[in-house]
């Protein structure tokens, strides 16, 4: 309760005398003053709660507003009527409970001539004046944009921000449109915490690359071990859609091979859809492994309209379906879908202009010898991407069981208190990082994250299944503060499958790749000199 009980009747006649001479008025030391002011009463409203010191306000807005002092009243209701109009807002409030400004406030808008009615208003009111300072916002960032190249992108962050006059008339915006931006910001646990498809501040930073990139590029032999180095800390968006044809060897370091080799590339997947890819098959494997492809495709990526479109879901499943077929040892598996995104964003990005808004860009303009060409592409990477880490996808996925416990081992060489805090809690690392490995953790970043790591995966000498672990090692550690304050099991899962990362930029990925670096270098070739004996 708000209320403190005065330990003496002194304490309370010197309150008495104090609150008169405030209100300056003739009938401050009556008893129902002093009977007032002996509970402390708190000026915020309470829905429900009848509110005895409405009448006071109002007598002290009028003394003040007049001039002179007036005599309180009572505060008290005397009627049940009078009662049940001072509690009548108690099914009212909902969410907005936060309108509710304080006695102070009140009695400052009560001297300025205002009602009792203005201290509330509506929700609608509220929602709008809250875009108008998000427009605002993200206007101001717009315009200072180019003055400021090195500020942090990709927050999602809304700074407080005083709207102007004329920004108070766009308030009539429609609630619709603000729900459905609400949904698109909403993270699902277990999907893809996606921000943004691509992101923008990288641009300027990798610009200092391009001409090296451009050098590496032009070679008449590419020296793919240069490539790759000057590849492992991020490639250009103006280069990566070539670097990645040539990092996965989908293209020959001969310049004067590449063109031959692509046109016939994209000319056998058109092959194999022709062969392959047949809907009304009788084959009941087969069968199967379409209605699995074609229900998990819908679910990629439920935030962005793009992915949403009846032709990239084709696409997709065209994809999916044709490297099932050609890799009967382990066939489709959930999360192999995953895998084809950053592909399919990196070939498209090529195909338009640099402005372009992915998200919501329709496909059905793009002509449909580009399509081909991006779905080609995307195939065709994915294979070679994924010939390093096919045990993961076999019967059992075998592959996936040993990185899990190669982690676990890993986490308690470097820091036993979290693996131990962990395991007191009965937390398994297979419940976790089971998708982090299946996934290469596209569900725990966005995309335009995911993309940037993979710069790196590609650029791995030895193949990337083995920085992967480090990668998933320097991962968890990051959120090591955050999962030492969860003292149960269900608050260190819900964080670990809902991990806060749909602020993250290049940045922090650049900062966990090192990271992951320097675990590697320290743990790979060492693995017993820092084991712990129990």
């Amino acid at each position: 309760m708000d209320n403190n009980v005065e330990q003496a009747t002194a304490k309370s006649q010197t309150a008495d005398s104090t609150t008169a001479g405030a209100l300056g008025g003739p009938g401050a030391g009556t008893p129902s003053a002093n009977s007032s002011t002996f509970w402390k009463n708190s000026g915020r409203r309470v829905p429900g709660r009848p509110s005895p010191k409405r009448e006071l306000e109002k007598s002290v807005g009028a003394g003040v507003a007049g001039g002179r002092g007036a005599a309180p009243g009572t505060g008290m209701v005397s009627t049940f009527t009078e009662y049940q109009k001072s509690v009548s807002d108690a099914w009212d409030m909902g969410d907005d409970e936060f309108c509710i400004i304080s006695s102070t406030e009140a009695a400052a808008a009560a001297a300025a001539g205002a009602g009792g009615d203005t201290a509330r208003f509506s929700r609608q009111v509220s929602q709008t004046v809250a875009l108008n300072v998000i427009e605002t916002h993200s206007r101001s960032n717009q315009n200072h944009h180019a003055s400021r190249p090195g500020s942090e992108c990709g927050a999602d962050s809304i700074l407080g921000s005083r709207s102007s006059t004329d920004d108070g008339k766009e308030d009539r915006r429609s609630l619709p449109d603000s729900n459905e931006n609400r949904s698109r910001l909403r993270n699902y646990p277990g999907r893809p915490q996606l921000q943004k498809i691509s992101s923008n501040c990288q641009d300027s930073e990798y610009e200092t690359k391009i001409e090296k990139f451009q050098v590496v590029l032009d070679s008449p032999q590419l020296d793919l071990v240069a490539l790759k180095k000057i590849s492992w800390s991020g490639v250009p968006r103006k280069m990566r859609a070539v670097s990645w044809r040539l990092l996965s060897k989908y293209l020959p370091p001969s310049s004067e091979r590449r063109m031959a080799v692509l046109e016939s590339k994209r000319q056998g997947y058109q092959d194999l859809r022709h062969n392959y890819f047949r809907v009304d098959s009788q084959d009941e494997t087969q069968q199967d492994t379409y209605r699995q492809i074609h229900i998990d495709v819908p679910r990629m990526n439920p935030q962005i309209p793009l992915f949403q479109q009846q032709l990239v879901q084709e696409m997709f499943e065209r994809i999916l379906f044709i490297w099932a077929i050609r890799h009967p040892a382990s066939g489709y598996v959930q999360g192999i879908n995953d895998l084809v995104t950053p592909f399919f964003i990196v070939f498209l990005q090529e195909a338009l202009t640099p402005n372009t808004d992915l998200e919501k860009y329709d496909m059905s303009t793009l002509p449909e010898e580009t399509r081909n060409i991006i779905e080609a592409d995307s195939f065709w990477c994915l294979s070679k991407f994924l010939d390093c880490i096919q045990d993961n996808y076999i019967f059992a996925q075998l592959g996936i069981q040993e990185k899990v416990n190669q982690l676990k081992d890993l986490i308690q060489r470097i820091d036993v208190n979290l693996h131990r805090h962990l395991q007191a809690h009965g937390v398994d690392y297979l419940q976790f990082s089971f998708r982090w490995m299946n996934n290469l953790l596209t569900r725990e970043l966005p995309l335009h994250c995911t993309i940037r790591l993979w710069d790196t995966y590609l650029a791995e000498s030895d193949g990337f299944a083995l920085f992967h672990l480090y990668v998933c090692a320097a991962f968890l550690l990051h959120w090591k503060e955050q999962l030492m304050q969860q003292n149960d099991f269900q608050g260190l899962m819900l964080l670990l499958q809902n991990l806060p990362t749909h602020n993250w930029s290049d940045r922090q990925i650049n900062v966990l790749l090192a990271e992951a670096f320097r675990l590697k270098f320290t743990y790979a070739d060492a693995p017993k000199h820092l084991e712990t004996k129990s």
